[in-house]
């Protein structure tokens, strides 16, 4: 049975007056647009600085938002809308007495815009408060998928609900159909708005190899196919995400003593002609490492941020049951297009630990609420990260093989790549909605006529493996 017992910019928290005014400033920045817009941009960038102490050639990575009413941990974090604005949502979680009494199915969200917190009707679980849960939104509807439960005695129970949640009336709907096999801290991801991926995780007595798929829709479980039944891959508080239709997760706690943190990173080809065949890879790289952080995807990589290198109980000591665990201050990213994961240990970022998920309203920004801070302290604060280097001239654009043109495009796009196997295109929003697929033998021709300006990303997939992925920028920019 699993044992789960009971900076720069730090100056920004002690002065309420300077958070306020880069909050304020980041609001404008949202709903202004043209001179004005991009001015506010430079004040919000230059003030942040200041405050941070660094002021340098770089954009700062990350802003604090207004904290959550209560500090809380290991709780469910998504985006949903209502009429336009974009909110930030969490579920259940752990409170700061860090005791399995503190388990709780509170409910928060926060207006985007206003900054504005407000309390929801709690997540309705007869069977009480609980953890390591998952929300993921599809179609702007939100789905609170597994976690456990745990007594007084210790036990632990993991969970087979699906609640759902309607953002616009603010109300709970009936449940959905139960898990086929009950999870908890499994990795959680939504496939082009229509499909929730749940894959591994824990379930009850271990480690568990299962990928199981709701459908929305219908309300109904899929079985995809599972990941490879051994340690490199079965694992609990991993996190993940999926970009077009390639799942890319890592980190995680391992099968063994005291549950080893694993350095594996993995990938699964979705076939989108049926989306339950899915072709499993990975590899090893202590880049990898990483327990509970909160994965994102941020202009077209995959990104994890926070977390720690060593596995813990609930309460944020080790499982060997030595000492509190340290939260770090990193992220990681993942290029699909060449392959490369860097890990990059930084004091530019927030030290954050046990997080479970975080709110993407857009692919060019993510936000994490909550969580544990150095010393084990459960958190309410709120942090948008919002780094833009990739959006630079200089950004890695592709495999060197893989020629999109022209870029800029206006009706069609030509797709060639050196490799002669058949290959597939598709082109997806900032959303990650699918617009266009085209396969074949390249060269490849997709036509883009009647697509809105902006900026796209474009997915291709070689056989079974991710070949590239590219930036596309649609009209004149």
């Amino acid at each position: 049975m699993r044992r789960k017992n009971p900076r720069i910019c730090a100056d920004i928290n002690k002065n309420r007056w300077l958070r306020s005014v880069i909050f304020c400033v980041n609001l404008r920045e949202t709903t202004l647009n043209g001179y004005i817009g991009t001015m506010k941009t430079a004040i919000h960038i230059l003030i942040t600085l200041l405050v941070c102490g660094s002021i340098n050639a770089q954009s700062p990575l990350y802003i604090e938002l207004p904290s959550m009413p209560e500090a809380v941990t290991n709780n469910a974090v998504t985006a949903a809308n209502v009429n336009d604005t974009p909110f930030v949502y969490s579920f259940c979680g752990l409170d700061n007495t860090k005791i399995w009494s503190g388990i709780h199915l509170k409910a928060w969200r926060m207006n985007t815009i206003t900054g504005e917190w407000q309390s929801l009707p709690p997540v309705p679980d007869p069977e009480g408060g609980k953890i390591a849960c998952a929300a993921s939104t599809v179609k702007n509807r939100v789905y609170l998928i597994g976690g456990y439960h745990v007594a007084q005695n210790g036990s632990e129970t993991s969970s087979g609900k699906v609640h759902r949640f309607d953002p616009v009336t603010n109300t709970w709907l009936s449940d959905g159909t139960p898990l086929p096999k009950p999870i908890d801290d499994h990795v959680q991801a939504v496939w082009r708005d229509s499909l929730i991926y749940v894959i591994t995780g824990w379930s009850n007595t271990g480690n568990v190899p299962d990928v199981q798929i709701y459908n929305p829709s219908t309300d109904s479980w899929l079985s995809g196919t599972p990941v490879p039944n051994n340690v490199s891959y079965k694992v609990f508080g991993a996190s993940g995400v999926i970009i077009g239709d390639v799942i890319y997760y890592c980190g995680g706690a391992a099968a063994g003593i005291n549950f080893p943190a694993a350095s594996y990173f993995r990938t699964g080809v979705i076939n989108p002609s049926n989306p339950t065949q899915i072709t499993w890879s990975g590899f090893s790289s202590p880049a990898a490492k990483g327990y509970r952080m909160a994965a994102a995807v941020k202009f077209g990589t995959a990104v994890w941020v926070g977390g720690s290198d060593i596995t813990y109980n609930y309460n944020g000591i080790s499982y060997d049951g030595a000492s509190g665990v340290p939260a770090l201050a990193r992220r990681k990213r993942f290029f699909p297009w060449n392959g490369a994961l860097i890990n990059e240990d930084t004091t530019a970022l927030p030290a954050i630990m046990d997080l479970r998920g975080a709110a993407q309203p857009d692919n060019g920004y993510f936000i994490t609420a909550g969580g544990m801070e150095p010393g084990q302290k459960v958190s309410n604060r709120v942090f948008k990260y919002i780094w833009e280097e990739l959006l630079d001239a200089d950004a890695p654009v592709g495999d060197e093989a893989f020629h999109v043109f022209p870029n800029p495009a206006s009706d069609v796009l030509t797709i060639e790549y050196e490799g002669k196997e058949s290959l597939r295109a598709t082109l997806f929003d900032s959303s990650g909605r699918e617009l266009a697929t085209v396969s074949g033998v390249c060269p490849l021709k997709m036509a883009t006529r009647g697509l809105g300006n902006g900026v796209y990303w474009l997915q291709l997939i070689s056989g079974e493996r991710p070949a590239g992925m590219k930036k596309i920028v649609i009209g004149k920019q």
